[in-house]
């Protein structure tokens, strides 16, 4: 039995219902002590996170990676196919064997990435913020003609490709409803109250992709706006909770329990759900990153070992945990010296196991700091 706790469905001319979301927040939501105690190890496994990236030697190239990991898992979600490599062969303006097109949708999430968390330095969290950052995610890949950065003006729906309406898994509301539906998300995006926020994060993240308010790119955008809230709240020094790794190992619990919200009208599920997924995420990631720290020091240790001296060399490692796939131009413009002399130090750095050669050429070779990825790309394969 339908139960309308989160909403209701409104039957429509074409012989379907569509679903309209109350506003938030649900009025009788119900934090047990099962909930709380979530609650409490998902702030304490977050803090931990947010203190392990203060010691790294460098957290905004850690930051930088970690982006482009959430942008390849959030777009995998949504069947994108596409690899980090191929991202990093884009990023460094190498043609990735890849379709293009699927790598492309990738690098757009993380320029939406970049360009929401600079405006929300000085802007308010709105739907016009959340318009231009769709505008970036969608502008120029295969949804780019369905009207990048704009509220829908049409009916959508969720459902097996091919399906008519009337089968649909899932339909949002309206698009005559959809407008007032985004200004009371954002008026609880923006209200101060005593909601947790993490609780907030995840009510905000349901609401959003019942809503549905675009035409393309509504699971992605919706997965950014949990970052974007938490950041903007300041619970993040760093945007770097990215639960697209949780959601896609649990993807048909994920899109199950979404529907319950709507149908069964059980936000508690979905809250645990979430919770655990911070959990979960928080310390996958201090792992990595302690990881990364090891691989570092271990880096330096062996260029001990090897001989291989000076400071440009120690400069070399930190350019390869920003761009660990290289080229020898490429390294002697990060670190300022002749294209002879990068040569000879990556000729170094590979008999020494840190670069792998990965294109057998005897001109333009490409070389990868394959240990680094090895850690980084966890999760990331199709």
């Amino acid at each position: 039995m339908m139960s309308e706790r989160a909403g209701t469905l409104v039957p429509q001319k074409g012989g379907y219902a569509a679903f309209v979301p109350k506003p938030l927040p649900p009025e009788d939501l119900d934090l047990d002590e099962g909930l709380l105690l979530l609650l409490s190890k998902a702030d304490t496994a977050l803090a931990r996170l947010d203190g392990v990236i203060q010691v790294l030697p460098n957290p905004d190239l850690f930051v930088a990676m970690y982006i482009k990991k959430e942008a390849l898992l959030s777009s995998q979600i949504e069947g994108t196919q596409a690899s980090l490599r191929g991202v990093l062969e884009f990023e460094a303006d190498l043609k990735p064997e890849e379709d293009i097109n699927e790598v492309r949708e990738v690098v757009n999430y993380i320029k939406a990435m970049g360009h929401g968390m600079e405006k929300l330095e000085f802007s308010e969290f709105s739907i016009d913020l959340l318009n231009e950052i769709h505008r970036f995610l969608i502008q120029g890949t295969r949804g780019g003609y369905k009207r990048p950065g704009t509220i829908r003006a049409e009916q959508n729906w969720i459902g097996t490709a091919g399906t008519p309406i009337q089968d649909a898994v899932y339909v949002p509301p309206p698009p005559e409803m959809v407008p007032a539906l985004m200004r009371n998300l954002e008026r609880f995006i923006q209200q101060p109250d005593r909601i947790p926020l993490l609780i907030k994060a995840a009510l905000i993240h349901a609401q959003f992709e019942s809503v549905h308010p675009y035409l393309d790119g509504n699971g992605r955008m919706g997965r950014l706006l949990i970052t974007f809230f938490l950041y903007y709240k300041g619970m993040l020094s760093k945007p770097l909770l990215y639960l697209s790794f949780y959601l896609k190992k649990h993807q048909q619990e994920y899109y199950r329990i979404l529907n319950d919200i709507r149908y069964s009208g059980d936000w508690e599920t979905w809250i645990a759900f979430f919770l655990r997924g911070v959990i979960e995420t928080s310390t996958n990631s201090v792992e990595t990153a302690k990881k990364i720290i090891g691989l570092r020091s271990d880096l330096v240790n062996t260029l001990l070992e090897k001989n291989i001296g000076g400071v440009v060399a120690l400069k070399f490692i930190d350019v390869l945990f920003e761009t660990p796939l290289i080229t020898v131009s490429r390294a002697a413009e990060a670190l300022d010296i002749s294209r002879q002399s990068a040569n000879a130090l990556v000729k170094k750095f590979e008999d020494a196991g840190i670069l792998v050669e990965i294109t057998g050429n005897q001109r333009y070779k490409r070389y990868i700091f394959s240990d680094y990825l090895r850690i980084v790309q966890e999760g990331t394969y199709r």
